[in-house]
């Protein structure tokens, strides 16, 4: 039998709701963006590395304001957020080459948003052929890269 390692996962399955508040908000806030996956900021939006990912590379572009409804969005932070996305895909373009990309919002628990009260956006960059049999038969996701190389990876592209 081949083993699959992924530690990594393990802090997701045995994790709770956090206790201590969003943990976007928490990335806005932080001096460490590394330790929070921080990639680029802007005056109304943050690109960051998904510290649970769907894919290699998955990333996600959050308002800065807490807010969890499009509609309550300005002008400003939309186009903001849109700029981010262009930016966050560029950068997935230059450094891991993906033929296709997922890009969406999950609006509420029930649509399968993680984090339900702080609006995001999913950039999932895409390979031919990098869905098979293991999230089916094993419900397992295989990364086969490190968080924080990828993170040194798309901040070369980004700084």
């Amino acid at each position: 039998m081949e083993r699959i390692w992924a530690p990594w996962r393990m802090s997701y399955v045995r994790s709770e709701e956090p206790k201590d508040g969003c943990p976007l908000c928490r990335a806005r806030d932080t001096l460490d963006d590394r330790e929070h996956l921080v990639l680029a900021r802007t005056g109304h939006s943050l690109l960051m590395l998904n510290r649970f990912p769907y894919a290699p590379g998955h990333l996600m572009v959050a308002p800065v304001r807490h807010i969890d409804e499009p509609d309550d969005l300005n002008k400003t932070e939309i186009l903001d957020l849109m700029r981010s996305v262009r930016r966050a895909r560029a950068a997935l373009r230059q450094t891991a080459r993906p033929d296709g990309f997922n890009i969406g919002m999950n609006l509420g628990r029930s649509a399968g948003a993680g984090i339900a009260d702080h609006l995001h956006i999913h950039i999932v960059p895409r390979w031919h052929g990098d869905t098979n049999y293991m999230p089916i038969i094993a419900g397992v996701r295989v990364i086969p890269e490190g968080l924080l190389e990828t993170y040194d990876t798309l901040l070369s592209k980004l700084t």
